[in-house]
């Protein structure tokens, strides 16, 4: 059963009017990079919560996690007006499948994710294991507008440290951004852009994480099992790991 910490928020970052981060002081906790847990905020009718990966690493001192606010959502409008010295309830343990244990060898590694679900790729990034497993790591954020690319100076310090490793592809849909893609996921693996455009190949022998809106996550799965990548299972290891991270 879960048992609640309760945690001093310590900082909010707006990254946009409906987009934020939210850090809270607990002391390291115990949690593999990718795994999620549940924040909390009593209200008078009880205790609403929700589900949201961890952004930060397993050994940090503050829990960070990146929220959308969603307008008739309710948590995540309580979660923005949060400010430092408040209290936030975060469920314990971690759980979670999305994890990089879970996901077998491969020539390449894809991380792709929409909007929020970049989150738990930046907590599995700032540890070791990527780099030491994967040749090639591919990170793919798409978005709707170029604010909405969040966390920009932390990736371009994974990829100083990693430079031939590592390579982020931005992806803006309805604005021109420099050095970003401007098309759905599907259609620019389908066109090769994304391909070419990362110097990768994507096919039977890379590893694909997606996470993210669920249409993004059904219509690139399907294109993907169309190119002979098969979903990853335990009992049946394969290419494709997927996680629903909504809301």
């Amino acid at each position: 059963m879960a048992q609640w910490l309760n945690a001093t928020v310590s900082e909010t970052i707006h990254w946009t009017g409906n987009l934020f981060s939210i850090k809270a002081k607990t002391g390291p906790l115990p949690f593999i990079a990718g795994q999620f847990v549940r924040l909390a905020i009593d209200g008078p009718e009880g205790r609403i919560q929700r589900a949201y990966s961890l952004v930060n690493p397993p050994d940090s001192e503050y829990q960070e996690f990146l929220v959308s606010t969603v307008a008739d959502g309710l948590l995540s409008p309580l979660l923005q007006q949060l400010t430092p010295g408040d209290t936030l309830g975060i469920s314990q343990p971690a759980t979670g499948f999305f994890i990089l244990d879970e996901v077998p060898d491969g020539d390449n590694l894809w991380l792709i994710a929409t909007g929020t679900g970049i989150g738990p790729y930046l907590s599995m990034l700032a540890t070791a294991e990527p780099y030491q497993r994967f040749a090639h790591i591919i990170l793919v954020h798409s978005v709707s507008n170029a604010a909405d690319l969040t966390y920009k100076d932390l990736i371009a310090s994974f990829v100083a440290k990693y430079p031939e490793q590592l390579h982020y592809q931005p992806i803006v849909t309805r604005e021109t951004y420099p050095g970003a893609l401007q098309d759905r996921i599907p259609k620019l693996i389908n066109s090769q852009q994304l391909q070419q455009q990362c110097g990768q190949l994507l096919n039977p022998k890379s590893q694909v994480m997606l996470c993210g809106n669920p249409q993004m996550i059904t219509d690139t799965k399907a294109l993907l099992e169309g190119m002979g990548l098969t979903k990853n299972l335990r009992r049946n290891p394969g290419n494709i790991t997927v996680e629903q991270y909504w809301k």
